[in-house]
């Protein structure tokens, strides 16, 4: 055999134990989750640019069931430009629910599942969010393990503690648990306003971080995990190709807002589901289109 030859052939094999490796580390990762996995996946034909995707934190004990919105966010996301907004949703919002009457906001996943959240976004704040990801608490703290393996740093606001993990004021790195309980904490006086807040500080720190903490070798199996992990209606060529923008740092800085947006609240402690933030629609939908149109 000549020794071009050789090299040709040295190079195909080296190719195939290449991509052998990545796609059985992918199916290992997908695998791994998606046994027990109740799939629902509707895939829509046709993929706008830009996209608004419900991102749901659900208190689910297993994938079985919806459980409540824990934490609710909705991300748009432009696939040409790679811009990227997120707006927050506050737990306690008081809105009117299709069909069961009000109720604060985290209700409505429990009650139908993203239809009905979507019907109720639409219904009190006048926009849509026809996709959607949920993921539940267990499979966020594998998977933050899972792609960050020495922990995501979070330069934490004050000490906090929650369900036993303690976490002290500075910076740090967070391993999936410690990292949900930062964004989960809501007993001080700040309640949901600081909660939300955290949330979007760990959503960026995400996203800042997994360009550079993802290796080549791991990334196959951390994507197939994620990708397992999370019940959704993009298809996987939308979240894969989404998921390469943020791990090549093609994604711009992530604009954010919260809702409800400053005043335009009032707190209510005499309702039927308790302590609520009764909202002023108006405003909020006019900052919140104001935010997705600028």
């Amino acid at each position: 055999m000549k020794a071009f030859q050789k090299v040709i052939l040295g190079v195909l094999l080296l190719f195939a134990v290449v991509i052998g490796f990545f796609s059985i580390e992918f199916v290992q990762g997908f695998s791994s989750v998606k046994q027990s996995a109740a799939v629902k996946k509707e895939e829509p034909e046709n993929i706008p640019t830009t996209i608004n995707v419900a991102l749901i934190g659900s208190d689910a004990r297993s994938k079985e069931e919806n459980g409540r919105s824990d934490s609710l966010m909705v991300a748009q996301y432009n696939q040409k430009t790679q811009k990227a907004k997120l707006i927050s949703i506050m737990r306690d919002s008081y809105v009117d629910i299709p069909g069961y009457g009000f109720d604060k906001i985290n209700a409505a996943y429990s009650y139908g599942g993203v239809e009905l959240l979507n019907k109720t976004l639409k219904e009190n704040f006048k926009f849509e969010a026809p996709y959607y990801a949920s993921i539940t608490f267990q499979d966020f703290i594998d998977c933050v393990n899972e792609l960050f393996p020495d922990g995501v740093t979070i330069d934490a606001e004050k000490n906090l503690d929650l369900d036993g993990v303690f976490i002290k004021k500075g910076t740090q790195k967070m391993d999936g648990n410690t990292l949900l309980q930062y964004a989960r904490f809501r007993e001080d006086e700040e309640g949901d306003f600081g909660r939300i807040r955290r949330q979007q500080q760990v959503i960026k720190a995400i996203s800042d971080q997994l360009k550079d903490v993802t290796s080549i070798f791991k990334l196959p199996k951390a994507v197939g995990k994620l990708l397992g992990s999370i019940q959704t209606n993009l298809p996987e060529s939308v979240l894969i190709d989404c998921g390469l923008d943020f791990v090549k740092g093609k994604n711009k800085q992530i604009d954010t807002l919260s809702v409800p947006v400053d005043g335009s609240w009032d707190f209510n402690d005499y309702t039927p589901s308790g302590s609520v933030l009764e909202l002023d629609l108006t405003k909020n939908q006019q900052a919140i289109n104001a935010f997705l149109t600028k």
